[in-house]
């Protein structure tokens, strides 16, 4: 009986010595790092859908109509400024030229004959005013034929690249048809849209954004060579949106860049007071980001955030928490909602400081 007894007492004995370990190691466990939001002036780098744009793209249409006697570009080919590109039948508009010569030098002739009447007064000078006058409207049909005959070539007015040639030789032009476009891309516009806290905290804050340098990131996810400059911004902002719209020039010796691409411009913002937490501080569900915050009885509740910018490690919101919330640091995907918990509180400083990378 007392072998039972003292071999129970060693069991739990035994037991004891086992279990306080594991007590002592789930106590220490549960208990987590909190940390708060940092506010601090900073910049960030962000990414606006952009439309790329030739610094000029015009449509080259017939300015007669006619047939199509002459192609002589391809499209996708490269002319110069004054290059003949189409011919239109000119037939017809050199005989009314023809027609207005030969009416201007009747014309001229009455006025010959009408000046040596007048000098022998065997006519008024009005006689002789009304010759000049037929004369001066022939010398007119005689230009406007002239002009006329000029729009059979159709010339380039600026050196560029050939787009698409829809007609064929021969075929029956209206006047103003579309012969093909015309895109000098030496340079190129890239228009995106900004909202409008982004423009003002753009706007107002010059020093903190250093230049107007921006980057174009090109569809590949590859950046383009040469950095753009953002020159002007539209006077209005749209209703719909709520953006308005900035545009940027870049250079484009490479002639990569052509009218209608897509890319993506990478712009630094600025930004006052922003509110700084780490990326691991949050967890997402359906692409929305959360992140624990602690009441006043040390319970968490999960926060819905919006995600302003992001730097490395970091993450700026715009909503969701304040300077003043506790926030769950370490531990994010072992708690659940309405879990008290035991923390140890991590300044924010010493937190950004102690990540691989800084905000800069």
């Amino acid at each position: 009986m007392k072998r039972i007894i003292m071999f129970t007492g060693l069991c739990a004995f035994l037991c004891h010595i086992s279990c306080k370990p594991k007590q002592e190691e789930k106590e220490e466990a549960s208990k987590y790092t909190v940390t708060s939001p940092l506010v601090m002036d900073t910049s960030f780098t962000k990414d606006y859908v952009s439309q790329i744009r030739s610094v000029r793209n015009i449509e080259i249409r017939a300015q007669e109509r006619g047939y199509l006697q002459n192609i002589y570009v391809d499209e996708g080919q490269f002319v110069k400024a004054g290059q003949v590109l189409f011919k239109m039948m000119p037939n017809m508009y050199q005989a009314e030229l023809v027609k207005a010569e030969a009416e201007a030098r009747t014309a001229e002739i009455e006025v010959q004959n009408t000046k040596l009447l007048v000098d022998k007064n065997v006519v008024s000078k009005n006689e002789l005013a009304m010759a000049q006058a037929k004369l001066d409207q022939a010398k007119a049909e005689i230009a406007m034929a002239k002009l006329h005959l000029s729009f059979t070539e159709i010339r380039a007015p600026f050196d560029g690249i050939i787009d698409r040639i829809p007609k064929k030789l021969g075929s029956l032009l209206d006047e103003g048809e579309l012969l093909t476009s015309l895109s000098d891309n030496s340079q190129m516009f890239v228009y995106f849209n900004v909202s409008e806290p982004e423009y003002l905290e753009y706007q107002t804050n010059v020093k903190s954004r250093g230049d107007s340098k921006v980057t174009l990131l090109l569809a590949n996810n590859q950046p383009l060579s040469y950095q753009g400059q953002v020159e002007t911004i539209e006077s209005e902002f749209d209703n719909e949106t709520g953006n308005i719209a900035f545009r940027a020039r870049f250079p484009n010796p490479d002639k990569l860049l052509k009218n209608g691409e897509t890319g993506k411009v990478l712009m630094t913002m600025p930004l006052k007071d922003a509110l700084i937490i780490p990326q691991k501080a949050t967890y997402e569900i359906q692409d929305k980001k959360y992140v624990f915050v602690l009441d006043k009885n040390n319970v968490v509740k999960s926060k819905l955030i919006t995600v302003r910018g992001e730097l490395p490690d970091l993450y700026i919101i715009e909503k969701g928490i304040t300077a003043e919330d506790k926030i769950l640091l370490e531990g994010v995907q072992k708690v659940k909602d309405d879990d008290k918990i035991a923390y140890d509180f991590v300044k924010p400083q010493e937190v950004i400081s102690s990540l691989r990378l800084k905000a800069e």
